[in-house]
């Protein structure tokens, strides 16, 4: 198998978030390159930067993309703890275990529940371990109708789906802007049979069970933003309904040196939508920073 074969197929990797939890990731790219470590929004798994972490590990970066706890194939928390303030102690040993340091610091790339934990990472004990900060479609002030919508999604279908096919339905018409895939495999990585049933996979449980003040995580996220000193780019969808341009010029008071990647045709998930533009965004961008 040719280097780049090697580099394309991702290493898997076992890591220990908060509390023992078991976190699943993949490895792209040379062990010895800069490394950069993505978070997956809500209902999603590390498959999704399957394509740009495959990129980057090509281009010399060293890429782990991680499953949060209750997502893909990381362990549930058996006591449904999935509060934001658990998630960042879950990266913060993951960047440890990873060695980053202050010294050697990783590049954090968020969308949108995974940019929230990595901004609020940032303010905590271990969080210089990160030099610099992706925000995927994430604000500290997003569009109340868009999130409202997220949730909603999220929030269907627990008693699961009789086919893939109907799963695929669900997805475009929460996302009316993409075409509807006429193959359906890609699907079977956010699916798990059970009892003839199609399920989503992730744990319904970080819906149900978590209550957080949506003011208070507001004013945390603020708080974080306005002390942001590292390199920061917000990455928007322009047809996103959870970050509008207004979002976006807020975040920008907050944070001045913010670098704003603007994507044309993407929604709130940008990243799928239009992968190569985000995939030069982040790429760039990584480039830009010092390491």
């Amino acid at each position: 198998m040719s280097k780049a074969n090697n580099l394309l197929e991702p290493v898997r990797l076992r890591l220990r978030g908060s509390g023992g939890i078991e976190l699943a990731g993949d490895h792209f790219g040379p062990v010895d390159g800069r490394l950069v470590v993505f978070l997956h929004g809500g209902g999603q798994t590390r498959h999704s930067w399957k394509l740009t972490g495959a990129t980057l590990g090509l281009a010399g970066m060293r890429v782990v993309t991680l499953d949060a706890r209750g997502h893909g194939d990381s362990e549930w928390a058996k006591d449904r703890d999935y509060r934001r303030t658990t998630m960042v102690d879950d990266l913060v040993a993951v960047l440890d275990q990873l060695g980053a340091t202050p010294e050697n610091p990783a590049v954090v790339v968020g969308a949108s529940m995974g940019g929230i934990t990595g901004l609020l990472a940032t303010e905590v004990p271990g969080g210089a371990a990160i030099g610099a900060l992706v925000l995927v479609d994430i604000v500290t002030r997003p569009e109340n109708e868009g999130v409202a919508r997220v949730l909603d999604f999220l929030s269907k279908h627990r008693d699961g789906f009789d086919t893939v096919d109907q799963a695929a339905d669900a997805v475009a018409e929460y996302m009316p802007h993409r075409p509807r895939p006429k193959n359906t495999d890609g699907l079977l990585r956010n699916l798990r049979e059970r009892d003839g049933r199609w399920y989503w996979h992730w744990d319904p449980g970080m819906l149900s069970d978590r209550v957080e003040d949506a003011t208070l995580m507001t004013e945390d996220m603020e708080a974080a933003a306005a002390k942001l000193t590292i390199p920061v780019m917000l990455v928007r969808g322009m047809r996103s309904d959870v970050v509008s341009a207004e979002g976006a010029a807020a975040f920008q008071e907050l944070v001045p040196h913010v670098r704003i990647a603007e994507i044309g045709g993407a929604a709130h998930t940008a990243a799928g939508d239009d992968n190569d533009a985000f995939t030069e965004a982040v790429i760039d961008f990584v480039l830009s920073t010092p390491s």
